[in-house]
């Protein structure tokens, strides 16, 4: 779908209430599983986040519940985004270290040789 058509849609739905959205929802998820030529995410919070959504939706939780509450694994993604991000920065500094060639240990300089000092006889 092009930039264009995506934001025609966006200002058509930001002027309705959550109900109709998910009204929409359910009809533009019918047409995917009819047309669509390319899979869905298969992000698993993303998955997660569906089906608690749907399940809550199935039990006719008020909307405000299940926004609240899918606001709230979607973060959970984000921050379990951010520490996969980070472990995998991590890891990527382990091998690039274990990879690097070692510096060669100085070598030893000639120390000076301590001459003793006179003593008086």
């Amino acid at each position: 779908m092009n930039e264009q058509l995506k934001q025609r849609i966006m200002r058509r739905l930001s002027t309705l209430a959550d109900d109709r959205g998910y009204q929409i929802l359910d009809f533009v998820e019918f047409l995917e599983s009819k047309y669509a030529s390319r899979a869905a995410p298969s992000n698993l919070f993303a998955k997660i986040s569906e089906g608690i959504e749907d399940t809550m939706r199935a039990a006719r939780i008020p909307i405000k519940a299940i926004s609240g509450t899918t606001g709230l694994v979607d973060s959970a993604g984000k921050v379990m985004k951010g520490v996969a991000a980070a472990a995998q920065s991590v890891v990527d500094e382990a091998i690039q270290a274990a990879e690097s060639p070692k510096p060669a240990p100085p070598a030893p300089a000639d120390a000076p040789k301590v001459v003793p000092p006179k003593t008086a006889e």
